[in-house]
This record gives C-alpha cells, sequence and structure tokens, in this order.
C-alpha cells in the first residue's frame, strides 16, 4: 500500500511530477495491501500455465504440416487429450504446491525487500535486473539438477518430469511435488541478490515460466527472437536432455549453455549435432529428389 492519500502527495514525496506509468500504478496499487499485490502472482502463473501452451496445442493440431519442419521429433505424435491430461496434472499441482506456496512465501519477499512504492524503475533498471537474476538462476539450477540425475534423487524426484521424453509445453511445470518446492530456490536468489520492484518481481516470474514451456515446446522454430540471446540454449538443446532420459548427463542448464560448456557436460548434444550435421551433408550433396524432406525428418527424429 503506497503511503501516500493522492498523487500531489505522491509527487510532492518523490520530487517531480508522475510518469503516466506511474500514475497507473498509484491508481491501482495506492489502496491495495503489499500482500495483495504479491499474489497477483498466483494469476499470472495460471494464466502463462494455460495459456502459453496452447499456441504449441494448436499448431500440432491444426497446422502440423506446416510446421513438422521444426518438430524437434517429428515422429512422436501428441493428441490434445494427452496436452489435457498433463495440464490438468500442473494445474492440481499448482492448486496444492504453487498457489499454497505463493500465499505463505510473502514473508520473504518482504524480508528481501521487494517494494511496491514510486518511483518505478526505469527500462534499463529492470532490464539489468532480470539479466542478474537469470544468470543467478540458471547457475543454481544446473547443480541442483545434476543433483536431481544422481541415482537418489532421479528415483525419488526427479524421474516425474522426465516421463515426457518428448516434451511438450504443459510439461514444462510437471514435476514430482519435491522438485517444485526446490527448484523454486533458484527463482528466488536473484531478487534476494538484488531486490527489485513488485512488478520487476511480476516479470521475472512469468518470463521464466514463459521460457521453461517454449524449452520444452518440441519445436525449434528459426525466427523466435531468443535465438539472438548469447548462449542460450533453447528448445532444441533441452529437447536432448530429456530424449536421452534418465541417463541424461548432458544439457542440465535451464536457460544459457555456457555452464554445460564449461563443465563438460554438453559434450553427448555436441556430438550429437556434428553426427547429424554430416548425415544431413550427405543427403544433400547424394538426393535431390523429393523423398530427402522425409530422410531428412527421420534423421532428427533419431
Amino acid at each position: 500500500m503506497l503511503p501516500y492519500a493522492s498523487i500531489q502527495d505522491a509527487e510532492a514525496a518523490i520530487g517531480r511530477s508522475l510518469t503516466a506509468a506511474e500514475t497507473f500504478w498509484f491508481n491501482y496499487s495506492a489502496t491495495k495491501s503489499d500482500y495483495f499485490l504479491y499474489c497477483h502472482n498466483i494469476l499470472f502463473l495460471f494464466l502463462v500455465f494455460t495459456v502459453v501452451p496452447l499456441f504449441y496445442v494448436f499448431i500440432e493440431l491444426l497446422f502440423s504440416k506446416y510446421v513438422i519442419a521444426y518438430k524437434i521429433q517429428p515422429k512422436v505424435k501428441v493428441s490434445f487429450a494427452d496436452n489435457l491430461n498433463c495440464y490438468f496434472d500442473v494445474m492440481r499441482m499448482f492448486l496444492l504446491v504453487v498457489g499454497p506456496l505463493q500465499l505463505v512465501s510473502y514473508p520473504s519477499i518482504k524480508m528481501i525487500g521487494i517494494r511496491t512504492s514510486l518511483p518505478l524503475p526505469s527500462l534499463m533498471e529492470i532490464i539489468s535486473q532480470l539479466f542478474v537474476y537469470f544468470l543467478v538462476e540458471d547457475f543454481t539450477n544446473y547443480w541442483i539438477h545434476r543433483f536431481l540425475h544422481g541415482k537418489w534423487g532421479y528415483e525419488k524426484i526427479h524421474k516425474v518430469h522426465h516421463e515426457y521424453t518428448s516434451p511438450i509445453g504443459y510439461a514444462a511445470p510437471y514435476a514430482h511435488w519435491a522438485e517444485v518446492l526446490i527448484l523454486g530456490i533458484p527463482s528466488f536468489l536473484g531478487p534476494a541478490m538484488v531486490p527489485g520492484h513488485m512488478i520487476t518481481f511480476w516479470l521475472w516470474i512469468a518470463l521464466r515460466q514463459i521460457e521453461a514451456i517454449e524449452t520444452h515446446s518440441g519445436y525449434d522454430f528459426p525466427w523466435t527472437f531468443t535465438k539472438f540471446i548469447p548462449f542460450y540454449g533453447g528448445a532444441d538443446y533441452h529437447d536432448y536432455h530429456h530424449y536421452v532420459g534418465g541417463q541424461s548427463q548432458s544439457n542440465f542448464a535451464s536457460v544459457f549453455t555456457y555452464c554445460d560448456y564449461i563443465y563438460g557436460t554438453d559434450k553427448g548434444y555436441r556430438y550429437q549435432k556434428k553426427v547429424l550435421q554430416q548425415l544431413r551433408d550427405g543427403l544433400r550433396s547424394g538426393e535431390e529428389n523429393g523423398g530427402s524432406n522425409t530422410c531428412a525428418q527421420n534423421i532428427k527424429s533419431e
């Protein structure tokens, strides 16, 4: 709740006129408690988990012949019922674990200094903080993910997430309840190290989940803007991790690729890409007939 009775009081406190965005924020948040604002995360996560994967469901069902060239495992067909079952499983976990966790975790957010006050952060401040959050989460998630691929961690917890050897968008948050709790730690560390505004925190939680849905989508589209992000892993990178399955000791990173490169856990993936490229080059030079596309798709799924 903002400590100002009016816009004039707010302008006097910060020593300048409010921007349009700050005026909107004042009108929306002035009478709402910080706890209520924090709990917006529940709504945002519900919308992200529900709406974002629908894009991949629709193109799979309605435009499959147009996007098959971009499907990472083209032999795998996922029905609408399969997507729906996964979504219901995710929503059950959302209602039983994620939602309640959001409701009770506000004291920790208050403790680390996430603010709702004016002035609003600048665009550069938001981008800089989000960059730190992604780096911290990625590094921490890498090591937790490696632990979860140990014998005990995988058998007791992580194998639930690996039920999808060809991942789909709705499977991004599909996991054992303990994994949901454990992987909440990396998401919290960045904001704890560099606390920002509640709006930045909202963006961080939403963007991280949207990124996870993309990497689990099963499609590697060349036009996505993430292709221009240095060291970004993406769907093809993470799909290999699921394809190999429980024995995978490769591609543990959640967002970027630098940890896997530094610690040598991307060698299997890089070797596979090298072999596939050699096969494609051989097909390209030896076959120029109509069957080449089918051969290329078969290679992708091997």
